[in-house]
């Protein structure tokens, strides 16, 4: 059984659907960075050894003088890795940078998802030991239709088999990069990196997560995390 596992956590995005000319990451949620968020978190982790914060190129001055500003380089190992044009491009950066690459665990979290709780981390820590392959999600709330290209339905799909799949995904390290150097391979684009393992044919249990750990893509999901927020704070009262 591992003791620790690296975490690749992904700060290299852009600001097209939060219409923001600034890295949605360094956007302030009540007066802090979003990404400052899951990086306390990760960072109070005594099973997380090693980080592996992957941004854009020209953003590397900011996110060290950030990082020096919290007093966040002294707690734990923290390695830059630079980001691609595309979010697996931007992965796979950062599992190049692992230092365990044969017989490690590797979580892979989104920088934009700023509530992940502890509990569900040790959770997933405790599953992808057990399986090689473990990933947060929830059940889907809403019907779920496919649509063709003119916006008619095609066919509403069973909501009792759909979950929304959310970060971090946890994976053996080995899996994880035969998968992307696979997908490199066949010029294979995911959506996630669990759609990358799923095509070498390895088994991926789902733990379920929480309805807090959105992602923040809109300008209206900045108004919903400042409520979660809120809400964390009242409820520690």
């Amino acid at each position: 059984m591992n003791k620790d596992y690296e975490l690749v956590l992904l700060a290299a995005g852009h600001g097209r659907r939060m219409r923001s000319s600034k890295n949605k990451i360094l956007l302030p949620l009540l007066n802090k960075p979003v990404i400052e968020y899951p990086l306390s978190v990760f960072l109070k982790d005594k099973n997380c050894s090693h980080i592996i914060l992957v941004v854009k190129e020209d953003e590397v001055e900011l996110i060290n003088e950030l990082l020096r500003q919290e007093k966040m380089l002294s707690e734990k190992m923290i390695t830059i890795a630079i980001g691609g044009t595309e979010r697996q491009h931007s992965v796979y950066s950062g599992l190049l940078k692992l230092k365990n690459k044969n017989s490690g665990i590797v979580m892979i979290h989104d920088g934009a998802r700023p509530f992940i709780e502890q509990a569900a981390i040790q959770q997933l820590f405790e599953e992808v030991q057990k399986n090689g392959a473990a990933i947060l999600g929830v059940p889907a709330k809403d019907t779920i239709k496919a649509v063709y290209p003119d916006h008619t339905v095609k066919v509403t799909l069973p909501r009792s088999e759909l979950w929304q799949i959310q970060t971090p995904q946890a994976f053996e390290s080995s899996i994880v990069l035969q998968a992307h150097e696979k997908a490199r391979k066949d010029h294979f684009l995911g959506t996630d990196d669990a759609s990358l393992v799923e095509r070498i044919a390895k088994e991926i249990l789902v733990v379920e997560g929480s309805y807090d750990n959105i992602k923040i893509t809109t300008p209206e999901d900045m108004v919903t995390g400042k409520a979660i927020l809120l809400h964390r704070e009242q409820q520690k009262k």
